[in-house]
């Protein structure tokens, strides 16, 4: 969705993305490059045993990963990421779950000096319409010149 400049926008337009199968390597790559070890991620026998989930789940910040990489982002288009609000994770991503994003434009905010902030409601969703992570994406756009 991120392929065009700030001036193409248009509030109340939809994308959603190709799907992507998260793998036991995702989580074990995901925890060598971040540090993040915490059992519920890469200890199997304590996953089943301690947690409600009886399986280890994906980190929310690997899922949000993906699905950041799953959006369309064009060199040139994109300024910057300018944040994220309301970011949850409601409900698990298990190993071999398919993940998709739902983007919607919500807001549009013209900053005057070449870009402007395009406000995007983000569901990450698996394969059984089960949203997993929402949140609200503030993307700095270059406009057209």
């Amino acid at each position: 969705m991120l392929d065009k400049k700030y001036d193409y926008y248009e509030v109340g337009e939809t994308w959603t993305s190709r799907g992507r199968t998260i793998t036991e390597t995702d989580l074990v790559m995901f925890s060598a490059y971040s540090g993040d070890w915490y059992p519920l991620h890469t200890d199997k026998e304590y996953a089943e045993k301690n947690t409600p989930y009886q399986q280890r789940i994906a980190h929310g910040m690997l899922v949000l990963s993906v699905a950041m990489g799953l959006q369309i982002m064009e060199p040139g288009v994109v300024a910057a990421f300018y944040g994220i609000e309301h970011l949850r994770f409601t409900k698990p991503t298990f190993i071999h779950d398919t993940i998709h994003v739902e983007l919607e434009v919500t807001d549009l905010l013209d900053k005057e000096n070449g870009t402007g902030v395009v406000t995007i409601n983000q569901k990450v969703v698996k394969q059984t319409n089960e949203i997993v992570s929402n949140g609200v994406l503030k993307i700095l756009v270059n406009k057209e010149m």
